[in-house]
C-alpha cells in the first residue's frame, strides 16, 4: 500500500508522542528525550508539517526495557536519517568559493579586493565574508597535489536569494575556482536487529575476524598517534574512554587561548559546529550517542579490566563534535576534518555521508587533509543497498569502507562501488553505548565498520611511521584478506574493494606492491559525451610501495557502449613514490552510434606487473546526457529533450548553459512555454513555487544528426505536454518536434536555430495559442546590471551590460505569427504585474506571451538581474493541425554584430525553411526571372506586404525596401550577376524565394 510521506511523518509522530523520558533505575538519564527527538525530526519534515509531542515521564526498571526503547528510537533515528540521505540537504543562505591562485594576494581575513567580485557580493548582499581556513598550511610545490585552503572564503546570504544563481553570479567574475552551497551530511546509523542476542555473548568478534589479535602481538600502537572522530560528540567520562581522550596541554582551561591556535581553552576536543569547547554528546542531537558508538569501535581502552578493546588499543582520540544543538550552530563535518588534521590527527573517521552531490570544496578539504597533512581520512561507504556514488567516501584520498557480515559476506543494506577501498565487519559490533559510564551495545552498519578501519590504520602509522597518508591506505587495500569467492560476493567483484580488513597483514607485511592511478584526465574534457564521440584518456599513476617491475596499464571498457581503441600503457619499473604518465600515448575511446540515455560506462584500469602483482581501479564515464549542445560556431547552446534551454531545469547543473566565445554562461534558465489561457500553460520553467514545472516530457530523446543535411550541425528531438483532462486542466495539449541548427561559416558563427513544429492533439481549437522562449539571463560583466530590450523591425529581444556592455545576447523570432516581446525586471517590487522573486506562476506565463501585454524593455535606468520572453501568438490551431515557429538565439560583442547576427539568421533560416514541404502554400508571385533591372511583386491582399530584403547565398543583405499594398517594383540595377535570396515580410509572415539577376 502506497503511503506518502505526510502520512509516514504524521506516523511517526504518532509514534513518539508522550515520551517525555524522565530518569531511569538503571543509571541513565533521557531527560526530554521525546521532546528533543520531536525538534530534530522536525528539521526533516515536510513543509508545513510539524510533530507534536506531549509529555509523559517513562521509568526502565531494566536493561533489556532500556535496550528495547533503544533499539526503538534508533530504528526511528535510522528511518528519517536514510530519508534525509536520499538526496543532499544544502545549508541555506550559505556559500563557499575559492580565489584563483593568482588572487591570492588581494585577499585578507575579512576582505577581498578585487573589484568584480566586490560588486558581485554588494549586489547579492553578502555579509559576513570571511577566510574559511585562515590558518591552514598552505600548497607547497615540494608537496605535489597539496592545495590551498586559504583561497576558500565563506559568505552569508538572505534566506530568499537563489544559492544556484549566485554561485553562478560570483563564477562569472572570473576570479574563482568554484562557488558552491555547503551541504548537510548526516550521521549513518544501521539499528541491531530486535530479534538479535542483545547481550552479544560472543563478545566482540570481530577483533578475531580481522585479526586484531595477532596485530597487538606485533604492534599495540602509540600515545603519540590521535584518531580524530567527527561525529555527534563524545562521553568524557566513559570507564573505556576516560583515559583516551588526546588532552591539548598547551591549552588548559583558563579563558585564555594560550597557544594562539584561534581556538580559547580546546583542552579536550572542540564542537565545531556550535564552535564551544564542549565535544560531549546533547540529547538534543539527532542520533546523540552515534559519535561515542563510534569511538569505542576504535579507541575503547584496552587492558583495564572492563569492558572492551579498541582496534586502535593504545592510541588517542580526538573527539569534534559537527553536528549543533544551538540555534546559530551549523553542520561543520568538513571543518572538523580541517580542524583535525591541523591539530596532529593522523588519521580522522567520518562515520557520516550522503548520497551524490560531490562538491569540490569538500574534495579539496579532503585533499588538504591527505596531502598538506598527511592524514588517513577513513569514511563509512553507506548504508544503502545499492551501487552508488556516497560522499565523503567517494572522494579521492579517503578510505571508504563498506560494511560487512560476520561471515565476510556484504551486510545486507551495505553500499558497495568500485570507489570502496575495503571491507570491515559491519553486523553486531559490540561498542560502548554512552548513555551511562559503563555500558555496552552491538550495533550494525558502515558507520561501525569505518572506525575499526581507523584503528588498524593508527596501528600501521606506529608501526611503519614513515609511510604517508596515502602509503598507509594502500597497505591496507593491500593487506586485506580476498572475499570474492564467498558465494553472496561473487556478483560484487571489485565493488568490496580489495576484500575483508586484516590488521595482522597491515602491520606485519612490508612488502607489499601497489601502483595506483592518480588522475585521469578526459581531452576533450565534457560532463557527458554523445553517440560516435571520440575522445582520450591520460592517466598518471605513482608507485606508492614496494618497487615494482615490468608494470604496465591495460584500459578496458566494461560497456558495449564504449570501446577502446588504444588502450595499452607500457610503464616498466617504477620505484617507491615514483609517478609516470602516457600524455605521449593516451588512451583513444570510441561511443557507440546507438546508446541509451545517461549510459554510465564503465572503465577498468588493470594493473599488473612481475611477480604476479595485479590490482584494478574504475573510471565511470557518462554517455549520451538527455541534452545536446549546439557548439559549432561561437555562440555555444544546450537543448534539452524536455523543452529547457541552458540547464535541464532550474538550479540543474546537467547542461553547458549559452556560452559566446568561451565565456562563463550567459543564461540561468530558459526553455519554451506554451499556453492558451492563463489557466492553461505548458512548460519546464519555475513555477510560482519556485520548483520546476514537470509539464513537458520526452517521446523522442532530442540527439544530434550523424549526417546533417541544413546545417554543420542538426539536433532533433519530440517533446509532449499531457493531455487536459477533467483531472489535469492546466495543460495545453500540444506535440513538439525541437529541431536545432548551428553552423560554422563566418557569418553565422553567432547564433544558433531552434525550430518548434507544434502539432494540437486534443479534440478541440486552440483560440488563441502561444509559444515562446522565457530566457532568465545572467549576461557579462556584471548580470545585476542587464538591460533588456526589444528591436521591433527584427522581433528580436536582447540584453546586454548597461554600463560596460562587452556581450550581447538575444532571441530572434524567425518564423510562426505575430512577435512579442516581455521584459522582466527580476528584482521587481511587490504588486508588479510580474514578479520571479515570489515564483513565476501560470497567469504571469500567460501574461508574458500575450502579444497583448507587450513590456519591451527592463533596468533601462538603471541595470538590474532580467528575463525576457520573445514569443508568437496564433490565432487557432485546429484539431490535427501544426504550425512551425522558429527563433534564433545569439550572441555578439555589440549591438551591431549582434543585429547582423540576427538578420543573417534570418536569411539562413529562410534557405533553410524551403528544403522542408512548407505548411501552408500562399500563391504569390515574382517576375520577370530572372531580371535585369526590376522586379515586379504581387501577393494576396491579407499578406499585408511590409518590406523586400535581397540577400547574397551566404546572407549578406544587398537590397532593402520598404513596401505596401499587394502589388510592387524592386529596383535590381547595378547588383552584379548571379543567384539572391528574396525575402518578402508581411504582417504575420515571410515568404522567401530565389531568384536570378542577369548581366
Amino acid at each position: 500500500m502506497a503511503v506518502s510521506m505526510v502520512s509516514w511523518w504524521r506516523w511517526v509522530g504518532k509514534l513518539i508522542t508522550a515520551w517525555e523520558i524522565g530518569r531511569t533505575k538503571v543509571g541513565g538519564e533521557f531527560g526530554g528525550v521525546g521532546r528533543k527527538l520531536g525538534a530534530q525530526l522536525n528539521k526533516y519534515a515536510p513543509a508545513g508539517l510539524n510533530l507534536r509531542i506531549e509529555r509523559r515521564t517513562v521509568e526502565f526498571r531494566s536493561m533489556p526495557q532500556l535496550l528495547r526503547y533503544l533499539v526503538l528510537f534508533g530504528f526511528l533515528c535510522s528511518a528519517v536519517s536514510a530519508w534525509a540521505q536520499g538526496s543532499t540537504r544544502q545549508l541555506p543562505g550559505t556559500l563557499v568559493f575559492k580565489l584563483k591562485p593568482e588572487y591570492k594576494a588581494q585577499g585578507t581575513a575579512s576582505h577581498v579586493a578585487i573589484a568584480e567580485l566586490e560588486q558581485a557580493l554588494e549586489q547579492l548582499g553578502a555579509t559576513d565574508l570571511r577566510q574559511k581556513f585562515p590558518r591552514t598550511l598552505p600548497a607547497s610545490a615540494e608537496v605535489p597535489g597539496s592545495v590551498d585552503l586559504q583561497l576558500v572564503y565563506q559568505i552569508t546570504l538572505r534566506q530568499d536569494v537563489s544559492l544556484a544563481k549566485a554561485c553562478r553570479r560570483l563564477l562569472q567574475t572570473d576570479v574563482l575556482e568554484y562557488a558552491e552551497p555547503l551541504n548537510y551530511r548526516a550521521p549513518l546509523y544501521q539499528p541491531n536487529d530486535p530479534l538479535a542476542d542483545s547481550t552479544n555473548t560472543a563478545g566482540q568478534f570481530y577483533l578475531k575476524n580481522i585479526q586484531a589479535y595477532r596485530a597487538w602481538d606485533v604492534t599495540k600502537g602509540d600515545t603519540s598517534i590521535v584518531i580524530g572522530i567527527t561525529d555527534t560528540g563524545t562521553r568524557y567520562s566513559h570507564e573505556d574512554l576516560r583515559n583516551q581522550l588526546k588532552k591539548n596541554y598547551a591549552d588548559p582551561i583558563d579563558g585564555l587561548d594560550n597557544d594562539n591556535d584561534g581556538y580559547v581553552d580546546n583542552f579536550r576536543g572542540w564542537d565545531v559546529a556550535d564552535n564551544d569547547n564542549d565535544a560531549s554528546i546533547n540529547m538534543a542531537v539527532f542520533q546523540p550517542v552515534h559519535g561515542i558508538l563510534v569511538t569505542g569501535c576504535a579507541v575503547a581502552q584496552p587492558d583495564n579490566g572492563v569492558g572492551l578493546a579498541g582496534v586502535g588499543f593504545k592510541c588517542k582520540y580526538l573527539p569534534l563534535k559537527i553536528y549543533p544543538n544551538t540555534a546559530t550552530g551549523s553542520f561543520a563535518g568538513f571543518e572538523a576534518i580541517v580542524y583535525a588534521a591541523d591539530h596532529g590527527c593522523q588519521v580522522i573517521n567520518a562515520s557520516w555521508g550522503s548520497l551524490g552531490g560531490r562538491s569540490q570544496f569538500e574534495q579539496d578539504v579532503i585533499t588538504y587533509a591527505a596531502i598538506n597533512r598527511n592524514a588517513v581520512v577513513v569514511a563509512a561507504a553507506g548504508n544503502t543497498n545499492a551501487e552508488l556514488d556516497f560522499y565523503p567516501a567517494s572522494y579521492d584520498h579517503v578510505i571508504s569502507v563498506a560494511a560487512l557480515a560476520p561471515n565476510d559476506e556484504k551486510s545486507g543494506p551495505a553500499t558497495y562501488s568500485s570507489r570502496v577501498s575495503l571491507g570491515a565487519p559491519g553486523e553486531q559490533v559490540l561498542t560502548i553505548l554512552g548513555n551511562n559510564d559503563s555500558d555496552y551495545y552491538p550495533v550494525n552498519g558502515s558507520s561501525f565498520a569505518a572506525p575499526l578501519v581507523a584503528g588498524a590504520a593508527a596501528l600501521v602509522r606506529t608501526r611503519f611511521p614513515q609511510l604517508s597518508a596515502d602509503q598507509v591506505a594502500a597497505q591496507l587495500r593491500q593487506t586485506a584478506d580476498d572475499v570474492y569467492a564467498l558465494p553472496g560476493n561473487i556478483p560484487l567483484r571489485g565493488k568490496l574493494g580489495t576484500g575483508r580488513l586484516n590488521v595482522h597483514h597491515a602491520v606485519s607485511q612490508a612488502d607489499r606492491r601497489e601502483a595506483r592511478i592518480l588522475r585521469s584526465q578526459l581531452l576533450p574534457f565534457r560532463q557527458a559525451y554523445q553517440p560516435n564521440d571520440t575522445f582520450q584518456v591520460v592517466v598518471e599513476l605513482q608507485n606508492l610501495l614496494q618497487p615494482v617491475a615490468g608494470l604496465t596499464v591495460t584500459l578496458t571498457s566494461l560497456s558495449p557502449y564504449l570501446t577502446v581503441r588504444q588502450g595499452a600503457f607500457t610503464v616498466g619499473s617504477l620505484p617507491m613514490l615514483a609517478r609516470a604518465t602516457n600524455d605521449a600515448t593516451p588512451f583513444r575511446l570510441v561511443v557507440a552510434g546507438a546508446v541509451p540515455i545517461n549510459t554510465k560506462a564503465v572503465l577498468r584500469y588493470r594493473l599488473t606487473a612481475d611477480n604476479g602483482y595485479q590490482t584494478d581501479q574504475f573510471l565511470t564515464v557518462t554517455l549520451n546526457p538527455d541534452y545536446v549542445v549546439l557548439d559549432a560556431g561561437d555562440l555555444h547552446l544546450t537543448l534539452t529533450s524536455r523543452g529547457n534551454l541552458g540547464y535541464d531545469g532550474l538550479g540543474s547543473d546537467l547542461g553547458q548553459s549559452v556560452t559566446y566565445k568561451g565565456s562563463a554562461p550567459l543564461l540561468y534558465e530558459g526553455g519554451l512555454m506554451v499556453a492558451t489561457s492563463p489557466e492553461r500553460v505548458s512548460d519546464r520553467v519555475r513555477n510560482e513555487r519556485n520548483q520546476v514545472n514537470q509539464d513537458f516530457y520526452s517521446v523522442s530523446q532530442i540527439a544530434l544528426s550523424r549526417q546533417p543535411l541544413r546545417a554543420t550541425q542538426e539536433a532533433n528531438g519530440l517533446l509532449q505536454d499531457s493531455l487536459p483532462s477533467a483531472r489535469r486542466t492546466g495543460t495545453v495539449g500540444v506535440r513538439i518536434r525541437q529541431r536545432g541548427y548551428a553552423w560554422a561559416a563566418p557569418a553565422d558563427r553567432d547564433y544558433a536555430i531552434v525550430e518548434y513544429q507544434l502539432k494540437n492533439v486534443t479534440p478541440d481549437t486552440l483560440k488563441p495559442l502561444y509559444a515562446g522562449l522565457f530566457m532568465d539571463w545572467d549576461v557579462l560583466p556584471d548580470a545585476n546590471r542587464n538591460t533588456a530590450a526589444w528591436d521591433s523591425t527584427r522581433a528580436l529581444g536582447y540584453v546586454h551590460d548597461r554600463e560596460r556592455p562587452t556581450v550581447y545576447a538575444g532571441v530572434k523570432l524567425l518564423t510562426g505569427g505575430t512577435a512579442a516581446c516581455y521584459s522582466i525586471n527580476n528584482n521587481a517590487p511587490a504588486g508588479s504585474p510580474v514578479r520571479l522573486a515570489d515564483g513565476f506562476s501560470s497567469a504571469e506565463k500567460f501574461l508574458t506571451l500575450s502579444t497583448k501585454a507587450r513590456h519591451s524593455s527592463a533596468g533601462t535606468t538603471a541595470g538590474t538581474d532580467v528575463s525576457q520572453v520573445v514569443g508568437t501568438g496564433l490565432p487557432r490551431l485546429a484539431p490535427g493541425d501544426s504550425v512551425v515557429v522558429a527563433f534564433a538565439v545569439l550572441g555578439a560583442s555589440s549591438l551591431e554584430d549582434l543585429q547582423t547576427a540576427a538578420d543573417a539568421a534570418q536569411s539562413r533560416y529562410n534557405l533553410v525553411l524551403p528544403s522542408r514541404k512548407p505548411t501552408q502554400a500562399l500563391t504569390w508571385q515574382v517576375y520577370p526571372n530572372p531580371a535585369r533591372t526590376l522586379l515586379h511583386l504581387e501577393v494576396p491582399p491579407q499578406f499585408k506586404l511590409q518590406q523586400a530584403q535581397l540577400f547574397t547565398p551566404l546572407g549578406q543583405l544587398v537590397r532593402q525596401q520598404p513596401l505596401s499594398g499587394s502589388r510592387a517594383e524592386l529596383q535590381i540595377t547595378s547588383l552584379p550577376a548571379g543567384v539572391y535570396l528574396l525575402q518578402l515580410t508581411g504582417a504575420t509572415q515571410v515568404l522567401s524565394r530565389r531568384v536570378v539577376v542577369l548581366e
